[in-house]
C-alpha cells in the first residue's frame, strides 16, 4: 500500500501519458516539467559546470577544503530522460550530507547516443577521479558512485568495471537500480508495474530506446547478469516497496552478498519508482538523500 506522500506525488502524475505514447522530446520537455517538484536547493560552498574526461558534469563543494573525496553520481530516467537540473536538489543533500564533493554527470542519452555511450561516460568520469586526472584537486584514494534507477545501473555498471584498479572504489550506493535487462519478469512488476508512476511498459520503452539489439546478458547492461561480482565496492542499497524493480535490487544485493561484499539495504515502505527526487512532496525523499550521504561520508572518512 502506498504512503500518503506516495499518493500525494501519484495524484500530481496522475494524467502522464505512457512513454511510449509520446516523442522523446515530449518525455523529456515532462521531466523538465517535474524540476519544481524536487525541492528547496541546499546551499553548498560552490557549485559549478566543467567537463571531466571530455565529460560535461555539475560539481557540488560542500566545503572549501582541498582534497576532499568525491561521489560520482549518476541521474535516473531510464538512459533517456533525466539531467543535472533534475538531480540538482538531490545532488547538494548528498553533498552536504556526505561532506565529499559531488561530481553530477551528465552522460549521453538515448536514443541519439544508445548503449553502452551512458556506462562509457560513467566509466570514464569514474576513472578519470580515480586516476587523479579529473582536474577538480579531489583525492583519488576516497572515490565512491551512486546513481538512482538507470543512473543505480550506471553505478552498478562502473563498479564492476573498476575492480581490478588499483584505486578500489570506496562504495557504491545504489538507489533502486535497474539491474537486468528484462522487464516483467519479477513479483515487484506483477504487482507496482502499473499504477505507480514507472509502469512496466515504460521501462520496456527505455530499453528500446536505450539498447536496442543489446544482449540482454551482457553485464554493461544488466549487472545481475554478471557471473562474478567478487570485489565490488561495498554497497548501500535504497529500495521503494512499491517499484516494478524493487525485486532485481533485492536480487543484486543478495549476489553481492553471496560474492562476499558488505552490503546494507533499505526499503522505505509505501514508497514509489523516483521518490528520491520529489522533495518537494515526499518528504521521506529527504531522509533518503541523509541516509544515502551519511553511509557514503562514512565509507569516505568525512563522517566522525
Amino acid at each position: 500500500m502506498v504512503s500518503r506522500s506516495a499518493q500525494a506525488l501519484l495524484d500530481l502524475v496522475a494524467d502522464a501519458a505512457p512513454l511510449d505514447t509520446q516523442s522523446v522530446e515530449r518525455n523529456r520537455a515532462g521531466t523538465a516539467e517535474a524540476v519544481g517538484l524536487t525541492g528547496e536547493p541546499a546551499p553548498v560552498h560552490e557549485v559549478f559546470d566543467t567537463q571531466v574526461a571530455g565529460v560535461p558534469v555539475r560539481v557540488y563543494r560542500p566545503t572549501e577544503k582541498p582534497g576532499s573525496p568525491a561521489v560520482a553520481f549518476f541521474h535516473g530516467g531510464g538512459w533517456v530522460l533525466g539531467d543535472l537540473e533534475i538531480a540538482d536538489t538531490t545532488a547538494r543533500d548528498l553533498a552536504v550530507f556526505s561532506q565529499a564533493v559531488v561530481v553530477s554527470v551528465d552522460y549521453r542519452l538515448a536514443p541519439e547516443h544508445p548503449f553502452p555511450a551512458a556506462a562509457d561516460d560513467a566509466l570514464a568520469v569514474t576513472r578519470a577521479l580515480l586516476d587523479g586526472v579529473s582536474g577538480l584537486g579531489i583525492d583519488p584514494e576516497r572515490v565512491a558512485v551512486a546513481g538512482d534507477s538507470a543512473g543505480g545501473n550506471l553505478a552498478a555498471v562502473t563498479a564492476l568495471a573498476l575492480r581490478r584498479h588499483p584505486r578500489a572504489l570506496r562504495h557504491q550506493a545504489l538507489i533502486y537500480p535497474v539491474t537486468q535487462a528484462s522487464v516483467g519478469a519479477t513479483a515487484s512488476y506483477r504487482e507496482y508495474g502499473e499504477g505507480f508512476l514507472l509502469r512496466a511498459r515504460d521501462m520496456q520503452w527505455s530499453f528500446d530506446q536505450y539498447a536496442p539489439g543489446a544482449d540482454p546478458a551482457d553485464p554493461r547492461l544488466a549487472p545481475l547478469a554478471a557471473p562474478d561480482l567478487h570485489g565490488a565496492a561495498a554497497t548501500t542499497m535504497i529500495l521503494a516497496e512499491c517499484d516494478p524493480v524493487r525485486d532485481e535490487g533485492a536480487a543484486y544485493a543478495e549476489r553481492l552478498r553471496e560474492a562476499g561484499v558488505p552490503v546494507e539495504v533499505r526499503e522505505f515502505p509505501g514508497q514509489i519508482h523516483t521518490f528520491l527526487y520529489y522533495a518537494g512532496v515526499v518528504p521521506e525523499a529527504v531522509e533518503a538523500r541523509r541516509t544515502i550521504g551519511q553511509a557514503l561520508g562514512a565509507a569516505l572518512g568525512t563522517l566522525t
